[in-house]
């Protein structure tokens, strides 16, 4: 069983993978009384129609406190959604569920999706990039989620402006970071349209892109992932983004490397995730799977 906790929606999944959906729920992100309390009911529905579950995988929205030693373990962070702050999620779903719980963030668990099922299988190393309603990244390292004091929050990372942009930024901490640049709030509060509802034409879109290009860069020489993919509503609204991040990546490294992935095989490197926009639910079960019990022998 999984929670996808999204900025803007929740997706409550249960199964075991791809090919094994049984039950399907998605319920608006609002305050979190309401929201926690509408997804208890759910998970009380279906472990009346369907039994226990093995174990429960959250993905959320962050920043997440993941450091298993702190006394906010399983809090959210600072997050600017309002009513959110502090909220302990860990706490919540412990109190809901006879299971073991997992939790991690929404894009972590995506990437874990794509490395499970998707188009990382077999990689050690990769990166999954979400652009929606912010920007956040899910950095394997070794086969493993890279987590230190805290959780990479890529999308926060300051970069070189396009020539002559000036606007500010929308990330109300940092102003013209990446997210406060590229993410879906950022291109409405620019243009005045949702992403989705502007054309391909639109100049915004040289500066989503040069944006995301330079958080590529950052990627590429900081951790030298094997594949970036590049999910979220912003990404799956606009396919074109892809070629443009691509030429934004190539003119910002400039030769600089000169390994395969970054030459002739650079049109699958930066890429959209092979599960779409069933990564982040399914990220969800796979953080489940990684927690359910092995089955017995007989």
């Amino acid at each position: 069983m999984g929670v996808e906790l999204g900025g803007t929606h929740c997706r409550c999944i249960l199964g075991s993978g791809p090919g094994d959906v049984r039950a399907e729920a998605e319920l608006p992100t609002r305050d979190p009384g309401t929201t926690l309390s509408a997804i208890a009911g759910v998970l009380e529905q279906w472990r009346e129609r369907f039994g226990a579950p093995a174990a429960i995988g959250i993905a959320s929205f962050g920043p997440l406190e993941l450091r298993r030693q702190s006394p906010r373990y399983g809090h959210i962070g600072a997050t600017p959604k309002p009513g959110w702050r502090h909220v302990d999620l860990l706490g919540f779903f412990t109190a809901h569920v006879a299971a073991p719980v997992g939790l991690t963030t929404d894009v972590i668990g995506a990437a874990l999706a794509e490395g499970r099922w998707g188009d990382a299988q077999g990689l050690a190393d990769f990166a999954y990039v979400t652009v929606g309603t912010g920007v956040g990244v899910g950095l394997i390292v070794g086969g493993h989620a890279a987590l230190g004091c805290h959780h990479p929050e890529l999308g926060h990372i300051r970069i070189a402006r396009l020539a002559g942009d000036r606007w500010p930024g929308s990330c109300p901490f940092h102003g013209d970071c990446v997210e406060g640049l590229a993410c879906g709030p950022a291109i409405e509060a620019r243009t005045g349209k949702r992403a989705a509802d502007l054309p391909i034409d639109s100049p915004v879109w040289e500066t989503v892109a040069h944006a995301l290009g330079q958080l590529a860069h950052a990627l590429v020489v900081a951790v030298g992932p094997r594949r970036i993919l590049m999910g979220g509503g912003v990404m799956s609204a606009q396919p074109h983004l892809f070629a443009r991040i691509r030429n934004a990546l190539r003119a910002s490294l400039n030769g600089y490397l000169d390994v395969e992935e970054l030459t002739s095989g650079l049109d699958r490197y930066v890429g959209p995730p092979a599960l779409a926009t069933r990564a982040g639910p399914l990220g969800a079960l796979a953080l489940a799977a990684d927690l359910a019990p092995a089955p017995t022998r007989a």
